[in-house]
């Protein structure tokens, strides 16, 4: 491998940020891929188990021939490792084997057990992903009503009345419908068949008379005008008794056929008695049971219907049509459950065994006894095949987003309503794609996609996890108003009732603190609960979304004192979708942190409770599509999730114990253990991703360092000391500069090109077969045909690109030569080739080459050959890989962004002498738009802006969590700060970084020299006393001799008018006066200038911008082909026609139209007399016009074609031309090509749009 990137010294580890915020975390973040690895390995553990447990033992129709039965499954080792997978396009997986036992029921006989292999099983990796075919996919998890029963209303149109309809979904079996008429009958459509009065239903589950039936609703059918039960009764006047009811229902279910009772009651039992056929699932129950109030009655393991379920959901209906009861909301997250990457491939898995289960019994009906063996009985085609469809062709495998760290964490926490069983974008309305209450800590409200998908697709919450029923739970901090009296809480507690002894002496007075001499005589008492002031706890259950419905929650940022205790007589709080002011009695929960509402890219934004929901959408979406930069850096404003984001994305290592490191290099870091064992890591060098950007790993500690368990031993391309890294620092201005920052777009120095600022590494594979033809062997090799020595320089002996070459369109990779097809030998000529070998049979050049428009250095090449012993597919002899890195430098067009939703084009890179620059002579980085503010609500930005100036001039970094971070207060003092240590010139206003400690010190010196408080304006406990010092001093700068006197409520007033009248900022609004670098001039108004993270992101101009001269044409139009893959040309249509007409420019649309588009021999001549150097001829006629004439002919129309001379074509002339032979192959080339092209990029694009950016 080549090294791309400059030499560096190693980065220091990072100083700790200064955090504004006053929550403290309760909670640490969990293991942000948990949803992904936990899934799996309850599907490796628990889900195979059960599955195979469904099918066995397999026996034949009969039951009476033999009978498979499987006993155990295992694992064995993976053939190749996720390394050699990634190289080599192969599919890490693990083969799983079944052990059975056949048991020949006729003769007694039982075989010995015997392992079966069930094909090979895809493995998940360490980081959530499946590698297959040498790519890495994600499972997406899937959100998708829960299996159930639910309970709508619909108004009838007639009577207005709310009349209630209900759906009992199950997991695997037929569905239930009820619905109420206007006339009070209820009834019921079985799989959605003609329905039928409920009463008819009861009666064929065994309730015949109409007296048992009113006897069972009695108590809930009371009110007189509707009497539900009776009407439906006498809705159906022929169905008196079971057997007539069963045969009406077998009737409907199975027209045609011949009826009895016996059948009739066979069917009905097996279609919702019977486990096989009908089954609620462990969700499904948990639902009915919870929903019903069935908990006692029905047990859990009884997944199959039960006559109380039927009993009571025709209760529920009559109460909600009488209005006691509630209606169902189906948007709740308590009744829509998430299906985990275990359950979906357990799904696919199930329907592998069921195919191989048919496949089975069918032999053993056939198969001689004499002869059979387990593996003659299982054919396993079916199961691998249902698993390779699944991963290769399902809507939920998604081909990896790894452009950075944070889109690959956000594709595995992402999750999708679409999908198998789920919705499709068409049908999907309002209600289900919009924010819903119960989202709240459970699905972020903000990152979703911008497009059609918007709503489908969300992203889990930060501290979400999801239950062992699939649905979606929230931690919270337990409020608690009363505890044991042993507890040892009860110290320093106020008791809200007077506590006596058994004797009925007291103890404690009402309001009285619990001391440890009180408590010592509370816990001799016999176990009780004493009422306590409510408070606080660290006790965290994590709740689902319909538990959640029934307390009051208070939020993240309620007061609290040191023991829990509320401040505030009133807490903000919610109460399902009701936001309340409830006092501390009433609230039974505390959310755990402020960011819990949030996904992890929603809550890496800073200052986002100042954005709107629209932009910082856009932010979190486009924080994903950061490319990784040459020099990574962290942000100076950040949120503290930076180092969460990485931490289990794979990208950072950790250290996995404590110890010395002993050596370390670019590949490896050996580490001695304290345990004196040797811990080695390698590291990963210049792997490309799936969106060719690139990781590569890098020390950040040297040998004889000591570490600690848990440090950062290395970053990767988009992380610093551990830190979520995706972009840079710079320098910004809000203003506008000569226009060029016009609608969005940006203008930046060559600064930050010089300096390798947004420089980013970019790689691309490329790949040659040598194969078996069938006529001959194709040879890769240096000696190609009619290639100069001069395009063979960079290849070695085996015509193979040397590695660190530098590469070019059209260059040659890889030398391969493809035999032509030859006429048939005669027998002569046979014997002569015998004799004396192969003579130069003719071949063609079929070399590997770099795309139009591509260059780079050749950063490694990997040779696999039949020879070495490599497994190569049939026909393939040979097998060479070429990867290609390109240092891509920013230029004009393309995108950059910062975290709050603002985006735009760069349009001009200006030298930096040219740029606006600061009082002190340094030139601004970046020039924005001020208009993109305002009407885009995004003013995180500017308090971003103005806190990274701070922190850039005072030398620290900063943390300020999403709504608990800095105040408008905090800024301006560390603004104030900052202005204070420039006024004493201890900072410049440069790039470099300063030392927050040498600075804060020095800076505290001058002031108390100055007789000011140093140490009280550096302090934060003091909010505000930095401000008024540093106003004060900037009156003083000014010649306000009483700077010092005046009151501090006026000192806002007497600043706001110095400024006014000098045009001038004052030192903590952020803004200064710039010149203009073209000019030397000073601009008219302050200008607010500070350090903002910008991102670049992947769409860079270098892979849009295309040209074509000559290229493919379409065999069926004969027009050129379109896009940049296709290397076509660019459509001039109808509206292009229109703008050229309407400027009469007759001649250029003539030649739009024929030579430059479809007239065939028109534009061979038209080339040949340009490389001639001769005037072009007269356009011929353009195909598309015959195809007019031709259509016009078939109508029955007589159409003749009339020159200039008014003399008519001869019909001959409109007859297809014969393409010159040359050209005629070079289309038939092109459009293979093509089609292979479309082919290969078939999969990616799929992909690409079940992502759905």
């Amino acid at each position: 491998m080549v090294s791309l990137l400059p030499a560096t010294g190693l980065p220091s580890v990072a100083a700790p940020r200064k955090s504004y915020s006053k929550i403290p975390d309760v909670v640490e973040v969990p293991n942000l891929i948990d949803i992904q690895l936990a899934s799996f390995r309850w599907f490796m553990e628990d889900a195979l188990k059960d599955l195979i447990e469904e099918i066995s033992p397999i026996k034949d129709f009969n039951g009476n021939r033999m009978e498979l039965e499987f006993i155990g499954y295992e694992f064995r080792e993976p053939r190749l490792s996720e390394e050699d997978c990634r190289e080599r396009d192969q599919s890490y997986s693990v083969p799983l084997y079944v052990k059975a036992r056949l048991i020949i029921k006729a003769t007694g006989e039982i075989k010995e057990p015997f392992e079966l292999f069930f094909g090979d099983l895809p493995l998940m990796t360490r980081n959530g992903t499946f590698i297959t075919s040498g790519t890495e996919r994600v499972i997406v998890s899937q959100l998708l009503r829960s299996p159930g029963v639910y309970f709508t209303v619909q108004e009838d149109t007639a009577t207005g009345r709310p009349l209630c309809h209900t759906s009992l979904i199950p997991s695997r079996g037929a569905w239930l419908e009820f619905e109420t008429s206007n006339r009070d009958v209820i009834s019921v459509k079985i799989d959605g068949r003609r329905k039928i009065p409920v009463t008819s239903f009861l009666r064929a589950v065994g309730y015949g008379s109409d007296q048992e039936l009113i006897d069972l609703f009695c108590d809930v059918d009371t009110v007189s005008e509707h009497s539900y039960i009776k009407a439906s009764i006498e809705k159906d006047q022929l169905i008196r008794d079971t057997n007539s009811a069963l045969i009406d229902i077998y009737g409907r279910l199975r027209p045609g056929d011949p009826a009895n009772v016996e059948n009739a009651g066979r069917l009905v039992n097996d279609m919702f008695f019977s486990p096989e056929h009908y089954d609620l699932g462990m969700v499904g129950r948990y639902k009915v049971n919870r929903r019903l109030g069935l908990k006692d009655i029905v047990a859990e393991e009884n997944r199959a219907l039960t006559k109380q379920d039927i009993i009571a959901i025709i209760k529920q209906i009559i109460r909600i049509n009488n209005g006691i009861d509630h209606k169902d909301d189906i948007d709740h997250l308590g009744n829509r459950r998430i299906r985990t990457v275990g359950e979906l491939i357990q799904n696919q898995f199930r329907v592998g065994l069921l195919r191989l289960e048919r496949v089975a019994k069918e032999r053993m009906s056939i198969v001689a006894l004499d002869q059979v063996t387990p593996s003659g009985l299982v054919n396993i085609r079916p199961v691998v095949a249902a698993v390779r469809e699944f991963f290769g062709g399902s809507q939920l495998s998604s081909f990896m987003d790894q452009t950075n760290p944070l889109s690959e964490l956000t594709n595995k926490r992402r999750l999708s309503a679409m999908g198998p069983g789920g919705l499709s974008r068409e049908r999907a309305g309002f209600d289900v794609r919009d924010v819903h209450f119960s989202h709240y800590g459970r699905i972020c409200p903000i990152e979703t996609p911008e497009g059609p998908n918007i709503g489908l697709i969300g992203s889990l919450a930060t501290y979400a996890r999801v239950n062992r029923y699939g649905f979606i739970e929230t931690p919270y901090r337990k409020v608690f108003k009363e505890l044991h009296n042993h507890d040892s809480r009860l110290v320093g507690l106020a008791v809200r009732e007077t506590i006596t002894d058994e004797s009925g002496e007291t103890i404690l007075s009402a309001g009285s603190v619990v001391d440890s001499k009180t408590f010592k005589v509370l816990a001799k008492l016999p176990e009780r609960l004493i009422p306590v002031e409510p408070f606080v706890s660290d006790e965290i259950p994590y709740l689902s979304a319909d538990e959640e419905d029934k307390y009051v929650i208070a939020q993240a940022t309620a007061r609290l004192d040191d023991r829990g205790r509320f401040l505030d007589e009133r807490i903000e709080s919610r109460f399902g979708e009701q936001y309340l002011y409830e006092p501390p009695m009433k609230v039974d929960y505390m959310d755990v942190s402020p960011k819990q509402i949030f996904s992890v890219a929603a809550s890496l934004i800073p200052f986002l409770e100042h954005d709107d929901a629209n932009r910082a959408l856009m932010g979190a979406n486009m924080q994903r599509q950061a490319v990784p930069l040459l020099r990574p850096e962290a942000p100076l404003v950040a949120t503290g999730m930076e180092m969460e984001a990485v931490r289990y994305s794979g990208h950072v290592i950790f250290a996995r114990n404590s110890g010395t490191v002993k050596s370390v290099t670019s590949e490896k870091i050996v580490v001695k253990t304290d345990g004196k064992g040797e811990d080695t890591y390698k590291l990963i060098k210049f792997m490309r991703t799936n969106q060719g950007t690139c990781i590569n790993q890098r020390p950040v500690v040297s040998a004889g360092d000591v570490v600690t368990a848990g440090q950062v031993l290395a970053d990767s391309s988009a992380t610093e000391n551990g830190e979520l890294a995706l972009g840079q620092n710079v320098i910004c201005a809000f203003m506008s500069w000569h226009g060029y920052n016009y609608e969005d777009a940006i203008i930046i120095s060559d600064r930050l090109v010089k300096a390798d600022r947004f420089t980013s590494i970019h790689i691309s594979k490329h790949e040659v077969e040598a194969r078996d033809t069938k006529l001959g062997l194709e040879e890769i090799t240096r000696d190609i045909p009619n290639v100069g020595e001069e395009s063979l320089r960079e290849l070695d002996e085996e015509g193979i690109i040397r590695v660190g070459a530098e590469v070019g369109p059209d260059d040659i990779l890889v030398g391969k030569i493809t035999p032509k097809g030859e006429t048939e030998l005669s027998a002569e000529e046979k014997l002569l080739r015998a004799i004396f070998g192969e003579k130069a049979r003719e071949v063609k050049d079929t070399s590997l080459r770099m795309p139009h428009g591509e260059w780079g250095k050749v950063i490694a090449v990997k040779v696999f050959s039949r020879d070495n012993g490599d497994d190569l597919p049939a026909r393939v002899n040979k097998w060479v890989q070429v990867w290609v890195a390109q240092k891509r430098k920013i230029s004009v067009g393309d995108k950059l962004a910062g975290r709050h939703g603002n985006k735009g084009v760069i349009s001009i890179v200006a030298p930096s002498e040219d740029m606006p620059f600061l009082p002190d002579g340094t030139p601004v980085d970046v020039v924005l738009n001020p208009i993109g503010v305002p009407s885009r609500m995004n003013l995180g930005q500017i308090l971003e802006l103005h806190l990274g100036w701070a922190g850039h001039l005072l030398g620290f970094k900063v943390r300020t969590p999403v709504f608990d971070g800095a105040t408008d207060v905090a800024i301006e003092d560390d603004l104030a700060r900052a202005y204070i240590a420039q006024s004493a010139g201890l900072i410049k206003l440069d790039y470099e970084a300063k030392d927050a400690k040498t600075v804060a010190s020095k800076t505290i010196e001058w002031l108390n020299s100055k007789g000011w408080d140093g140490s009280r304006t550096f302090d934060d406990s003091h909010p505000g006393f930095g401000r008024e010092t540093c106003l004060r001093l900037w009156l003083e700068e000014h010649g306000v001799s009483d700077a010092r006197k005046i009151h501090a409520n006026e000192l806002d007033e007497v600043v706001f008018k110095l400024a006014k009248e000098q045009n001038i900022s004052s030192p903590i609004a952020g803004k200064m006066i710039l010149r203009d670098g073209k000019t030397g001039d000073f601009f008219d108004q302050p200008i607010t200038v500070g350090n903002m993270y910008i991102l670049k992101l992947i769409h860079l101009v270098e892979d849009k911008v295309h040209a074509r001269a000559t290229g493919p044409y379409s065999l069926i139009s004969q027009q050129p082909l379109g896009g940049k893959a296709q290397f076509g040309g660019q459509r001039f249509g109808e509206m292009e026609v229109w703008t050229l007409e309407a400027y009469g420019a007759a001649y250029n649309l003539q030649e739009m139209l024929t030579i430059k588009s479809d007239d065939v021999t028109g534009r061979a001549k038209a080339y040949e007399s340009i490389v001639k150097g001769e005037d072009v001829s007269q356009p011929g006629v353009p195909e598309s016009f015959k195809v007019l004439v031709k259509e016009l002919q078939s109508l029955g129309l007589a159409v003749e074609v009339i020159n200039e001379e008014e003399k008519v074509l001869p019909a001959e002339r409109l007859k297809e031309t014969p393409l010159p032979e040359e050209e005629s192959e070079l289309s038939a080339l092109a459009s293979e090509l093509t089609s292979q092209l479309l082919e290969s990029n078939e999969d990616e694009e799929e992909d690409t749009n079940n992502q759905d950016e």
